[in-house]
């Protein structure tokens, strides 16, 4: 990527999340993080003395809703984009930002890689430039903000299976082996295995042996903070 990097303001009222944030976007070649703002307030003052191209914008804020923000902003000529983190799953919230320049829409919680490719898709996005030959060409532009289908899962893999898997393991707090997993879930500890282990694979799990066992230790497997 050339050129001057995009400036993103991260705008998150918990302090872990905005410097795991920060993190993420500093991770990305071609973008820049300014700034973070842990308010509404905060991040209009820094908007009026910093240029910025993209919020990283938490709906959820102390003292404004995220979209009551973009509004406000929209108001007063800020013209930065928009990705809005968030764990509602209110379809009509999504629908109201995109009249705001909300661009995208990453849920918590959500890997480097998630963010990584929402970042990536928006640089492609931007960078398009001048007239467009025909309506492929503004089909292709308007593309590269949709994200991928998730990739199928392994072969003997099911959606809801892994679903409870992972909750089960997020829940755990500092871990399980996989027979506590399969024992939590209701399968076998080879299955609970394969899900730990795909888990594993996607960056969302990690694995370390469990010492102190009788014999060879058993791995342990803990889910990855903040993803």
């Amino acid at each position: 990527m050339t050129g001057q990097p995009i400036r993103v303001l991260v705008v998150e009222d918990d302090p872990v999340a905005a410097d795991a944030h920060v993190m993420y976007v500093g991770r990305v070649p071609g973008f820049e993080p300014v700034g973070t703002a842990h308010t509404g307030a905060e991040a209009r003052r820094i908007l009026d003395r910093t240029p910025v191209d993209l919020l990283l914008l938490d709906l959820h804020l102390p003292d404004v809703h995220g979209l009551q923000l973009a509004r406000s902003l929209r108001a007063a000529g800020h013209q930065a984009d928009v990705i809005a983190v968030t764990s509602a799953r209110d379809l009509a919230v999504v629908r109201e930002g995109v009249s705001l320049g909300v661009v995208q829409y990453v849920l918590k919680p959500f890997t480097f890689a998630t963010l990584r490719d929402r970042l990536v898709r928006y640089a492609e996005f931007r960078a398009a430039a001048g007239e467009a030959s025909g309506q492929d060409e503004v089909d292709r532009a308007l593309a590269a903000l949709r994200a991928p289908r998730p990739a199928a899962l392994p072969k003997g893999l099911s959606g809801p299976t892994l679903e409870r898997v992972t909750v089960v393991l997020r829940d755990a707090g500092e871990g399980l082996t996989a027979t506590g997993v399969a024992e939590a879930v209701g399968i076998s500890r080879i299955t609970a295995r394969r899900y730990l282990e795909h888990l594993v694979d996607a960056g969302r799990a990690a694995r370390r042996p469990q010492y102190g066992t009788v014999g060879r230790p058993e791995l342990q497997y803990r889910w990855v903070t903040g993803q």
